[in-house]
């Protein structure tokens, strides 16, 4: 039950996006489609995860091991890099309409400080862990449902995007400025979730 309460917080309770303000650029750069959404939302799931995978036996097995904390930036940025470089390729040759869509936007995954953060958060076991111990599996769990949560923020911002360009938007509102306050809308909506987490707890005891 612990990793389902992990599960539902991070998605809607603490999302990456709208809570915790981790991930704008892409959020606001790659949400114009709903199709280009779902691929960001893809590639950032696939690198996250796999990123926390590695960033954590990392830090776990080398830089704590030989005293190098202090390289955990430097390192972990030098491990998405390679990541996203492999997305990258893997989309080029089996999907190159959503390689040319996500556009720049896919290398700015390297930078994405969604991505880093939540290795980081992860790496030093400061992440909500339900009362369960920060460990591997927990911070996969966190990981692989903080991207879910990034994901859907993203593909619903871009279908309500691709509504809004379709009606009639005062001049001074339109691009990002009607897009900044659909951001706010929705981020006030994920609002309501708030206290979800703790009612599932009181629900079952935990």
């Amino acid at each position: 039950m612990a990793y389902i309460l992990i599960f539902i917080t991070a998605i809607f309770v603490n999302n990456v996006v709208l809570s915790q303000f981790l991930g704008i650029c892409p959020f606001l750069g790659v949400s114009k489609k709903v199709e280009s959404a779902l691929g960001m939302g893809a590639a950032v799931a696939f690198v996250l995860t796999l990123a926390t995978v590695v960033t954590f036996i990392l830090q776990k097995y080398v830089l704590d091991a030989f005293d190098l904390g202090y390289l955990q930036t430097i390192a972990f940025i030098l491990v998405i890099a390679a990541l996203v470089q492999m997305v990258e390729i893997i989309l080029k040759k089996s999907a190159p309409s959503l390689y040319q869509a996500l556009g720049v936007f896919l290398p700015l995954i390297t930078t994405n400080c969604c991505i880093l953060g939540v290795a980081i958060l992860v790496a030093n076991g400061t992440y909500s862990t339900q009362g369960l111990e920060p460990n591997l599996m927990t911070g996969v769990v966190y990981a692989l449902s903080t991207a879910i949560g990034f994901a859907l923020a993203l593909i619903v911002f871009a279908g309500l995007r691709e509504q809004l360009s379709m009606m009639d938007i005062p001049v001074g509102l339109q691009g990002m400025s009607i897009a900044l306050i659909t951001a706010g809308l929705l981020a006030m909506a994920f609002m309501g979730f708030s206290g979800v987490d703790n009612g599932l707890k009181i629900l079952f005891g935990l």
